[in-house]
């Protein structure tokens, strides 16, 4: 309780103190000259990515997305990081578990060490920009080239009427990198087919309209972190929207749950632990998760599982993860008990994002000829003023 009262006294004093120090003019034109397009030095990196509020984030988010944003940031990387409600409509929605989504994601990112200073934290759709050059790509985008793409082909199998939606998903996935000109994005090796179409929509505009975006490139995990399987199912990635409850392990799991979804976990009939991916996809995707829970190489993890059974095995996997999560959660939790600090977080991040964006998207309208974007809409009193 400790802890989480000092966390909630420095975001509020960071509130208080950081953004609301700055006059709205001076604090726009800082994030504008860090977005400006400098041709002669090439392109200043930034790191863009998004998480989806389309239910309760588990393991699988945690350490292939969220814990790699925070190392990313700690390590002095621009960061742009947003809650993608935007893309969480490609499917149906219930508008209000949206927002509770938001505001639960808002907390689990600031719990596992987000900093709303040093990142840039906010909600997709807070920021226009997004949606607006989304259409401009889509003005570029190819169906056959969409329509190609195997997750595409995935979700769409069984239904009986697609939405424009998904199939647009990844030219506004696009539009997410590029209103920031994003040099670089946390991906796992079965994203990169959507940053793939990033790249050629770049390729295209510059051909029509001259340089104006660097061309995003991926940072892939080296410690396993986007091949977090099924607990049921360990021949699948774990997923949300899994029917099966016992299949993931949630940040919000008790300790209890945690350790009961692991003694379910599906392995086989050797008792050795072992690893391969291929031949016993259960017993590695338990090693894989006790070596990110405790930050160890996988060697290291099998040497000190000689001599226990895959049951055995399985407690300390359990405790593992049980320490590492424990205090992230009860962070969460103190912090989800304040809802308007939390809006007020993802309010100032969205001020920021909108100056950044303001600046790329006023450089693609002149280069397309759209309408002049004006920093502050004036009203002509005298000419509008009734006689």
């Amino acid at each position: 309780m400790e802890i989480a009262r000092k966390m909630f006294m420095y975001y509020k004093s960071r509130l208080k103190n950081g953004y609301h120090s700055l006059s709205t003019s001076s604090y726009c034109a800082k994030e504008c000259e860090k977005t400006k397009i400098n041709l002669n030095d090439g392109w200043n990196r930034r790191v863009v990515s998004g998480l989806q509020p389309t239910g309760s984030i588990h393991v699988g988010n945690y350490f292939g997305a969220v814990r790699r944003c925070v190392r990313l940031q700690d390590q002095g990387d621009d960061l742009m990081l947003f809650i993608a409600d935007l893309h969480a409509h490609t499917t149906p929605q219930d508008p209000i578990k949206v927002q509770e989504n938001t505001l639960d994601l808002t907390a689990y990112l600031l719990a596992s060490g987000v900093d709303p200073e040093r990142t840039v934290l906010f909600a997709q759709s807070a920021v226009p920009r997004h949606a607006e050059l989304c259409w401009l790509l889509a003005c570029l985008a190819t169906h056959a080239r969409l329509a190609h793409l195997p997750q595409f082909k995935e979700k769409s199998a069984n239904m009986k009427e697609v939405p424009i939606g998904l199939l647009l998903y990844p030219v506004l996935q696009a539009a997410d990198i590029l209103v920031y000109r994003g040099t670089h994005v946390p991906v796992g090796v079965d994203q990169l087919q959507h940053l793939q179409v990033t790249s050629q929509l770049v390729k295209t505009f510059h051909h029509r309209f001259g340089r104006l975006f660097p061309t995003p490139q991926p940072i892939l995990p080296d410690d396993g972190s986007d091949r977090v399987r099924s607990l049921r199912d360990p021949t699948k990635k774990m997923s949300k929207s899994d029917t099966d409850p016992k299949s993931r392990i949630l940040l919000s799991d008790s300790d209890e749950n945690i350790r009961l979804k692991i003694r379910k976990a599906v392995t086989d009939f050797t008792p050795q632990v072992t690893f391969d991916m291929d031949t016993r996809p259960g017993v590695s995707n338990l090693i894989m998760l006790h070596c990110l829970a405790a930050d160890k190489l996988v060697e290291e993890a099998v040497e000190e599982a000689d001599g226990l059974t895959t049951a055995q095995y399985k407690r300390v996997v359990s405790d593992a993860l049980c320490e590492a999560l424990s205090p992230l959660r009860e962070r969460a939790a103190e912090l989800r008990r304040r809802p308007q600090l939390l809006r007020d977080v993802l309010r100032h991040g969205a001020a920021r994002a909108r100056a950044r964006a303001d600046v790329v998207y006023a450089d693609v309208a002149d280069r397309l000829g759209l309408t002049p974007v004006a920093s502050e809409p004036r009203v002509l009193t005298h000419a509008l003023r009734l006689k």
